[in-house]
């Protein structure tokens, strides 16, 4: 029989729905529309953010993707816009582990 793989083609499937992009604006949209902003748009320009809130959204993304947000990665580009934040987390999430 072939579920096992039917049931591995249907995880990828929901993966895709549910992938970093769309995870982090769902974070996003429960604190501020984030349906009104551009995937670029500079959420901490636009006063989303706080430095409270800043250090949220690094826990939510270590909590929710599994991943170790280091020190060096603490750069506002990072974290600046929807998009950065995707591409972040992709990028740490396609990293192999160091050790």
């Amino acid at each position: 029989m072939n579920t096992d793989s039917d049931t591995d083609t249907d995880t990828d499937t929901d993966a895709d729905t549910t992938g970093p992009r769309t995870r982090i604006a769902q974070y996003l949209s429960r604190f501020f529309p984030v349906h009104d902003l551009d995937d670029d748009a500079d959420i901490f320009e636009l006063g989303f953010v706080s430095s409270v809130f800043a250090m949220q959204l690094v826990s939510f993304v270590e909590d929710e993707f599994g991943i170790t947000v280091e020190h060096e990665d603490l750069e506002l580009d990072h974290f600046r816009s929807l998009s950065a934040l995707d591409a972040f987390v992709t990028r740490k999430l396609s990293t192999p582990l160091a050790r």
